[in-house]
């Protein structure tokens, strides 16, 4: 039993003082963001990676996605009215507002944020961050804040993407599939469809890129243990992102519809 204790005190001791050093990246981030000129060549570079790079895999996700939230809608509708209807609004009210946000925020966590831990983990334990303190250089400068502001500057532009690449897959369903005529599909996203809707599904975007930029940054600077220890903390850091996106989703909604941003 006292084993038992003591291995429980000193996960929840280890997982504070995790706690604790993420938010000091935070704020050294925050503080170097507003002190120190930011390296926009590495920025470009890493919006490159994280967005381009990230295009085809989310744009794909989000397309069959709309295709299979249109079948599943047409067909519930035709069990209980005869025919589909408003399977425009249900697709487009869907992926605007939280699933295109919420699947592209977890491909790119995936292929992207992965991509990112195993990259400065691999530096970690090559010592190469270490040079770069030797070098008068900050890591967190120099590795962490092109990332974060890369991530804060493609995920948005990567959501509106796969809205209208979900949409357009509905309308493909919708078309082909449902017999629906493309004026019934459009008007009935245009006649219900609002600015505040988007909003919604927009403005979640930029704190899953807060998180993920920084969890994946966290994890790989934080990279101990070799070879080994890059792939528990590439790992690590998409489980963590992949789990925080979808915690805060909750939150994050609940705080837009309270404000009356639904």
């Amino acid at each position: 039993m006292k084993g038992l204790v003591e291995a429980f005190g000193r996960q929840i001791i280890e997982a504070s003082a995790s706690v604790g050093r993420f938010v000091f990246l935070m704020r050294s981030t925050a503080a170097w963001m507003l002190r120190s000129r930011i390296e926009w060549r590495q920025v470009l570079i890493q919006m490159s990676r994280i967005g381009v790079d990230s295009l085809p895999v989310t744009t794909m996700t989000t397309f069959f996605t709309g295709m299979v939230l249109a079948l599943q809608t047409g067909a519930s509708s035709k069990h209980f009215f005869n025919e589909p209807l408003f399977v425009g609004t249900v697709v487009s009210f869907a992926m605007v507002m939280e699933l295109a946000p919420v699947m592209t925020a977890l491909v790119v966590s995936g292929r992207a944020g992965a991509a990112i831990a195993a990259e400065l983990g691999t530096m970690k334990v090559t010592e190469q961050i270490d040079a770069l303190y030797t070098l008068g250089t900050d890591p967190i400068r120099y590795l962490v804040i092109p990332r974060v502001l890369a991530f804060l500057m493609v995920l948005p532009l990567l959501t509106i993407v796969s809205d209208f690449s979900g949409t357009f897959g509905g309308w493909v369903v919708a078309s082909f599939k449902l017999q629906i005529p493309t004026s019934v599909y459009t008007s009935d996203i245009f006649d219900n469809m609002e600015i505040r809707h988007f909003m919604h599904g927009f403005l979640k975007t930029f704190v899953f890129a807060i998180l993920i930029s920084f969890i994946c940054c966290f994890k790989g600077i934080t990279t101990k243990g070799g070879a080994e220890g890059v792939g528990k903390s590439t790992t690590a850091a998409v489980v963590i992102s992949m789990a925080s996106v979808l915690v805060m989703d909750y939150f994050v909604t609940a705080l837009l519809s309270a404000v009356g941003i639904t």
